[in-house]
């Protein structure tokens, strides 16, 4: 897939979706993105940059962390992501916190050296150039500084993974080709290795997403993740078939009334210098 397309895909998909995100997903990214940020072990007065920073999910604990002496920059590739996390921020009177539109892979106007930490909770599957990405992050760090990101795990180990043959099979919509490549084996670890990261450590985190009811879990899967677009171009008839064939896809999964889903998290951290 041309790499200028996937970052227009996921530009205007996270655009339609950012009204559903936190709604739908808030709880049940939640263990991924606590590890994360033990794993980043984040200090009064760090600088921290948020890649794919989404509604804000880790920009706020991380900017409570690192208190009023810090500061965290959260990008997104998204505009209306980046707009949300900002009025959030004013909301909550948190000034630590600022936000501006990057893609991952194309931080060039961030100087060399200038944080403590990047982060980048369950972003990085959908980075066309994945290797740009992380070293990136690592120019971007001081000495010492460190990284961390999460993925999603294995496909085989994440129910909810057939949405989507589900939306490829109603309209083509190049959301990642390649979307749980990061979560196989030792993927991940590889490619912080190969951006020349030290002092690596992995970890596999199983967990299950719970869902009151399927409706609830098709909204997660379909308004408020990464298909939004393509969903949003389905007409009513093909969006009530696409949900149903969703939730009969994770039928097996079904605790009473509700959903628990499995899934699974790939978490990486890894420091830019030997010691």
């Amino acid at each position: 897939m041309d790499a200028a397309l996937q970052r227009r895909v996921q530009r205007y998909g996270w655009d339609r979706a950012v009204d559903s995100y936190e709604r739908t997903w808030a709880e049940q990214l939640w263990p991924a993105q606590r590890r994360l940020l033990d794993l980043a072990a984040l200090q009064a007065g760090d600088r921290v940059i948020d890649l794919a920073c989404g509604t804000g999910l880790v920009t706020f604990p991380a900017a409570a962390a690192v208190g009023p002496s810090g500061h965290v920059l959260a990008t997104d590739i998204s505009e209306r992501m980046v707009a949300r996390v900002g009025d959030e921020a004013t909301v909550r009177g948190v000034g630590q916190v600022s936000a501006r539109r990057l893609g991952a892979e194309q931080l060039s106007d961030v100087a060399e050296g200038s944080f403590d930490a990047a982060l980048c909770a369950l972003g990085l599957m959908y980075v066309p150039d994945v290797a740009a990405a992380l070293t990136e992050m690592r120019r971007v760090l001081r000495p010492g500084g460190r990284a961390v990101a999460a993925v999603w795990g294995a496909r085989s180990r994440c129910g909810w993974a057939d949405i989507f043959p589900i939306v490829e099979s109603r309209v083509s919509s190049d959301v990642c080709p390649m979307f749980f490549h990061l979560g196989t084996g030792p993927a991940l670890h590889l490619a912080f290795e190969a951006a020349g990261f030290f002092q690596l450590v992995t970890e596999r985190l199983s967990t299950m997403l719970r869902y009151a009811s399927g409706d609830d879990a098709a909204d997660a899967a379909f308004a408020g993740g990464p298909v939004a677009m393509a969903y949003s171009r389905f007409d009513e008839a093909t969006r009530a078939a696409a949900r149903a064939d969703y939730i009969a896809s994770i039928a097996a999964y079904r605790s009473g009334d509700g959903y628990a889903i499995p899934g699974e998290f790939v978490i990486t951290a890894g420091s830019r210098t030997a010691a």
